[in-house]
């Protein structure tokens, strides 16, 4: 199983590091050490706390650009991830946000992440950026290319099935973008959410999904609490938890770690 082979266990929890604003963004204020030193910061803090990985993505840089991030935006993550990296050891994944997955492969290459999130991987979607559409055929070649003759170093492909923050076009059948999702675009990792950002995941959406693809791993992947992980637990493979896990529930704090080893306490529990 592919959550086996990265994190060593068939369930997970997976923390979110927000970055600040980088380079070329709007609210930018000047400071990549910054922005740097509260990425770290918070990735050690989930990491003492006990989950078993981060998501890194550039959550600061609304409003955010489609598909393609400009170089100084992936200039930025390598930053943030080279030190990252040298001050945790568990797992870290990217997400070039919206959907900049050459981007994000290209920072697995050059950095230890070792797992990338797509929000639209196959099909297409109406979001607040505009129309943006799944590249599932040139992300998994560029993924061979990267990797050539070392397939078993590359990076998880981590999907969304149906994003937040968007409406898919075409079929709007959930089992049947899960279906596409995972046995024709490719992708290791099924991820379930809500409408938006710390907005409860349906846990009805969850057991469609692994039902429709009953040998995929499924995440939890919005709104997870202290209270509803457990059940994510059982219902899935486990979750992505970002809101939450900061000062006060608020998305723009710092990593809260009392929040982080609570959650530990119910996964363990």
């Amino acid at each position: 199983m592919p959550l086996e082979s990265l994190f060593g266990k068939p369930r997970v929890v997976i923390g979110m590091v927000h970055l600040g604003a980088l380079p070329g963004s709007p609210d930018y204020a000047g400071s990549l050490d910054r922005v740097v030193e509260t990425a770290v910061a918070d990735a050690r803090a989930i990491e003492e706390a006990g989950l078993d990985g981060i998501m890194v993505e550039n959550f600061g840089d609304v409003p955010f650009h489609a598909e393609r991030v400009p170089s100084e935006t992936v200039a930025a993550m390598a930053v943030a991830l080279a030190a990252i990296g040298s001050a945790v050891r568990f797992p870290i994944g990217v997400n070039v946000l919206r959907n900049d997955a050459r981007s994000a492969l290209g920072l697995c290459a050059a950095t230890k992440a070792s797992f990338v999130r797509v929000n639209v991987h196959v099909g297409a979607s109406v979001t607040d950026q505009g129309l943006v559409q799944g590249r599932a055929a040139e992300t998994l070649r560029e993924r061979s290319r990267l990797w050539a003759g070392a397939a078993e170093n590359a990076p998880l492909v981590f999907a969304d099935v149906d994003v937040k923050h968007a409406s898919p076009l075409g079929i709007a059948d959930l089992a049947l973008i899960a279906e596409d999702t995972y046995a024709r675009g490719g992708a290791d990792v099924l991820l379930v959410t809500g409408s938006g950002t710390g907005k409860e995941t349906s846990f009805e959406d969850v057991r469609r999904v692994r039902q429709a693809v009953p040998e995929a791993p499924v995440l939890v992947a919005s709104g997870v609490t202290d209270r509803t992980l457990a059940r994510a637990l059982q219902e899935a493979h486990g979750a992505i938890v970002g809101t939450w896990l900061k000062r006060d529930g608020k998305v723009g704090n710092p990593v809260d770690p009392v929040r982080a080893r609570a959650l530990v306490a119910v996964a363990r529990g």
